[in-house]
Order: structure tokens, then sequence, then C-alpha cells
């Protein structure tokens, strides 16, 4: 006989981003939300467990769409400062190479921890350099994953093309064909859960058009779509790649990407800045997904991504903070911050608001990653949430407690619940000794950069 499931109340909540009426609160059951209920209403059943929400601002669990986690250890690399993408990258490619396994584990707990605080409980990752030091990097994110407890999208990434073969990377941390689609098939096969609440799962993710073969761009899809997993690489983020694909494969990067048959719905590119208004609407027919990553795109000077147009094309338009060393951050709901910002100068003030950056990180976000079951506040979806407590100096005065998460910039929840379990709660993260993770991740930092 199977035990009774627990059912946990959040009562009369500040505020709720929910399509329906939700001012009555939310009922979790188990892992999955079984009730949304309006002012006044009480749940159909009885509950275990009541929690009063009246100082806080429930939101559906924010979805990180892009990151690269071993960027941690790499943060105001003093070598890499104030440079545009190309020659930022050929800065810190040599640096990273030094990556061993216990920067791995280090680098994705810490950047795993960071988020979770931040209110993120699904996080995808590109992780696209494999030194022989750190051949099995994914099967280490694999098991700090399942230690921390957040939803995970772990993307296998590959660079097949160094710089003695025209690309960007040192020889060093490049890969051939084979090991790489081995490599790939073998952790799809192992890892990848794709069932309606899957707790991790796996994409494959060359990292760029510079960086891999076109045969390996066209390999990489069919085993993708022969698992059954979804593709994602970086794409259109500044004008130097415009002009490396017009040099080395006589088109624009989207076109190309209609070459190796990556233009489908199963594919979600990060940055998206520099399409046109043609691409765009191609974008939007093939339901391409469109990552957009707003502070390291500021911080790179690449550009603005033209997120109201991709919406209208008919893209999904998500978010994500990009790695550590392009932002120099893993914060989510500042992500939001930021992309509200840089959208309203872009469109003006009457044309984005809170809802719109709100809804990136939520519904967006979880359309890239092609999951129906995360991102809402609704019966059946899963119970992900993050509750936020407008209490700080910066929100004092606030009228509105959803648009002052955005408008007052919120830095960290209160609590977070992943699948019905508690990862942060009045916020720390249980289990967790962050001062001493601190202590370690820098230590690691500082040998990778040698520093000190």
């Amino acid at each position: 006989m199977q035990p009774p499931v627990h059912r946990i109340w959040f009562r009369n909540p500040l505020a709720v981003l929910a399509d329906a009426p939700a001012d009555g609160g939310v009922v979790v059951e188990g892992t999955v939300i079984s009730e949304v209920l309006a002012a006044g209403e009480e749940p159909a059943g009885p509950v275990e467990e009541t929690i009063d929400a009246s100082e806080s601002v429930l939101l559906p669990g924010l979805i990180n769409t892009h990151h690269h986690y071993y960027q941690t250890l790499t943060r105001a690399c003093p070598w890499a400062l104030d440079k545009a993408l190309f020659p930022w990258l050929k800065s810190l490619y040599p640096i990273w190479a030094g990556l061993d396994l216990e920067m791995v584990e280090v680098a994705t707990e810490l950047a795993c921890a960071e988020l979770l605080l931040s209110g993120c409980t699904t996080s995808a990752d590109h992780h696209y350099l494999f030194p022989p030091a750190a051949a099995s990097a994914i099967d280490v994110q694999v098991e700090t994953l399942r230690r921390i407890g957040q939803r995970a999208v772990l993307t296998r990434g590959s660079m097949s093309l160094g710089e003695d073969q025209g690309g960007l990377p040192p020889a060093s941390v490049v890969q051939d064909r084979d090991e790489i689609l081995a490599d790939s098939a073998r952790l799809v096969d192992r890892y990848h859960d794709p069932a309606p609440g899957s707790m991790l799962q796996v994409a494959l993710a060359p990292c760029s058009p510079f960086s891999v073969s076109r045969e390996l761009m066209v390999e990489t899809a069919a085993l993708a779509r022969d698992r059954g997993v979804r593709l994602h690489t970086h794409l259109a983020e500044t004008e130097d790649e415009n002009a490396f694909c017009e040099r080395n494969y006589g088109m624009r990067p989207l076109d190309y990407l209609e070459s190796v048959e990556w233009l489908a719905d199963d594919v979600w590119l990060a940055h998206g800045i520099h399409f046109d208004d043609r691409e765009m609407g191609m974008l939007g027919e093939a339901g391409v997904g469109v990552t957009h990553c707003p502070s390291s795109n500021m911080l790179l000077g690449s550009g603005q991504c033209r997120t109201l147009e991709l919406e209208r094309a008919g893209c999904r338009l998500g978010l994500g903070v990009d790695g550590s060393a392009s932002n120099d951050g893993s914060n989510m709901v500042q992500e939001v911050r930021q992309a509200f910002l840089l959208q309203r100068l872009r469109y003006g003030a009457a044309s984005v608001s809170h809802l719109d950056a709100l809804r990136w990180a939520t519904t967006g976000s979880a359309g890239c990653l092609g999951r129906t079951d995360i991102g809402a506040i609704a019966p059946g979806m899963q119970a992900d949430l993050a509750l936020f407590r407008p209490d700080e100096p910066n929100f004092s005065g606030a009228g509105d407690p959803l648009a002052a998460l955005v408008l007052c910039g919120a830095r960290k929840a209160h609590d977070v619940m992943v699948a019905g379990n508690w990862r942060v709660r009045a916020g720390e993260i249980p289990g967790l000794d962050l001062a001493e993770l601190q202590v370690r991740h820098g230590a690691l930092a500082r040998r990778l950069q040698g520093i000190g």
C-alpha cells in the first residue's frame, strides 16, 4: 500500500504569477501542483501542512536556458577584460585548457547554488570543453546535480576545429569527430530521461559554427533525432560571426544552420542578436527557440536581441544568464531585470512590461527546452516554486509586489521548491556549507588562472 501523498497549501500569497486567479494560494501534492485557489477558496481536501504565504510573492521556478558553469572559475579574469567575443575567447581558451574534474565539480556546485538562491529551479548548461584532465566532465556534473537537487538539461558540447584548421580554440581543447559522437551517444543513453517531471535531460550542442566542422553539425543532428533529444548552439551573437560564416561558408550563419539540417523545432539557439527580418521569419516558421542573454550581450558589447520581433515571428523566447565569465554572475532573477531594462531601452516603456520579462524566464524558457510540465503555476504542473519576500530596503514603498521584484531589483529568493522538495529555506540551501564551497572554489579559480 502506497503511503499518502503529502499536501502543502501555500495560503493567501502576497502576489502570484499565474494565469488563473490565485489569491487564495496554491496546493502542492507530492511533486506536482494540484490546485490553484481564488480568493476565499480552500483546498478540496485535507492538507498536511499550511504555509502562510501572505508576505511572499510566489513565482514558478525560473528557468535558465543557457549557461557555462565552468566559467565561474574565470570571472573578471584580468587577461579577458574589456574585450569583444572573439579576442575574449582567445584570451580564455588557453586558461580553460587547464580544467580538471575537481574544478568542474566545484564550479557546477557553485553555479547551481547561485541559481537556486536566485529562484532558478531548472538550468541548461552548455559544456563544450573536454581537455584530457576533464574528459568525463558531464558525468561529474550529473553526480553534482543529483546532490544539489536542481532540475537540469546538460548539453554535451563539442569543438572539433582548432586554430590550425581555421577555428578559434587551441588544439589542446578540441576533440575528433569519432570521440565526440561516441561520447554524445553514451551520455544520452545513460542519463537522458524524457519522462514528464524529468529531473535530468541531455541535449547535443556543438559550440558554434566556427568551432566544429560541417560534417559534425550534420551528424550531431542525426544522432540527436535518432535518440529523441534536443539540439543547442550559439548563433548570431556577433558581427564577427557573420563575417566568419560568409568568409568560410559563403553564407550567413542562419543559412548555414539550415544547410546542415538544424532549422527545426527541436533546436534552441543562444543569443540570436544579429538576425534580419528574413531570418526571423525563417526561425519562427521552423519553431526554433532563442535564448536572450542580456547581461552577457551588454558586457561583451555584442548587441541587442530583437525579442519582440522574434516572438511575433513565432519563436519561443527564453532567458539565460550565459557563462559567468561573460556575465559575471549566475543570478536568474537579476537577469529578468536586465532583460526588462535592455528591452525597454530598445522598444520603449509602453512596449515591454515586467510581465514580459517574467514570461521569458518561465513559459518562454520552458518552451525553448521543449518542456510543457514546468514554467507555470497551474494544476498538473511540476511543483517548482520560488517565494520572494519584498522586505528589504530596496522594496520599501512598492505598491505592486509582483512588479517590484523586477523594478526594485530582487536579488535572492527566500524559499525554493523543486519537484515538491525544499532546496532553499529562509535564504539558505539545506545541507550546503556555502562558505566552505566558496573557499574551495576561490582556490581552484586562482590555480586555474595562475593567480597567487
